[in-house]
């Protein structure tokens, strides 16, 4: 079966502008995040997924320079951009990711394969019981789930949330949640404010070696010695943009 990893990455965020290209030891945030997917054992292709804005202009440009395939398609429809693409690569299995995540570890993306496969799932994340950090979330699907989400979706919610559909219609897909023994869920490790980048930059600046790899648990041990750094973000809320997207659904 063919894995592939789909990367959704734009430009326009509002709280923090640009913050993919931003830079994380010399190199942009989004960047960064493919190097390390790229150390992942069991994902077949890595594709990036970005709008058709002008300004998604820049997106393109930087994987036609580092050599990974970029896929444009609507702003608002992230649904549909992940089926066109997932089309394009005849992926069988989708693990959707998204570029706010430099952190994600290509250990535990192989972890959330593997379990897939063991239990013949329909969909698998490690985020529907948080346990991890977040900033370390992965989702992986089939092509055929993707297909039912993709032609019944109706909600705008729905459409640029790609997998809101499919969480919402448990009782019909075979799902799972890959669980941490500990929970550490309570951490903030992704970029949406500028906060987050300030942290981001403390734990590159600390744990980044050139050719080499940092674990979610290398980042862990740093937060034991540097707790202070780690409080710097801690009073932003969670997943704003999915419970605006919900609120304007209900209007």
């Amino acid at each position: 079966m063919k894995t592939v990893a789909i990367l959704q990455a734009r430009m326009n965020s509002t709280r923090l502008p640009s913050k993919v290209l931003l830079p994380l030891v010399g190199k942009p945030m989004l960047e960064r995040q493919i190097e390390r997917i790229n150390y992942s054992e069991l994902i077949n292709e890595l594709i990036v997924a970005t709008s058709l804005s002008g300004e998604d202009q820049q997106i393109e440009d930087l994987c036609e320079s580092i050599g990974v395939k970029c896929f444009r398609g609507e702003l608002d429809d992230v649904l549909d951009r992940f089926y066109e693409a997932s089309k394009m690569s005849n992926a069988d299995l989708i693990m959707r990711l998204t570029g706010d995540c430099p952190l994600i570890d290509p250990f535990l993306l192989d972890e959330i394969i593997s379990y897939f496969k063991r239990g013949d799932f329909d969909y698998v994340c490690n985020s529907l019981e948080p346990t991890y950090p977040d900033g370390l979330d992965a989702e992986l699907f089939t092509s055929r789930v993707l297909t039912i989400a993709w032609n019944e979706a109706r909600s705008n919610s729905e459409r640029e949330h790609v997998t809101s559909f499919i969480r919402k219609s448990q009782g019909r897909f075979k799902m799972g949640c890959l669980k941490n023994d500990e929970d550490f869920s309570d951490c903030r490790w992704t970029v949406d404010e500028p906060e987050d980048y300030e942290l981001m930059k403390f734990i590159y600046n600390n744990l980044y070696k050139e050719g080499q790899v940092f674990t979610w648990k290398d980042v862990l041990l740093l937060r034991e010695k540097y707790p202070e750094q780690f409080m710097v973000n801690a009073k932003i809320a969670k997943n704003e943009g999915y419970n605006k997207s919900i609120q304007e659904d209900d209007c």
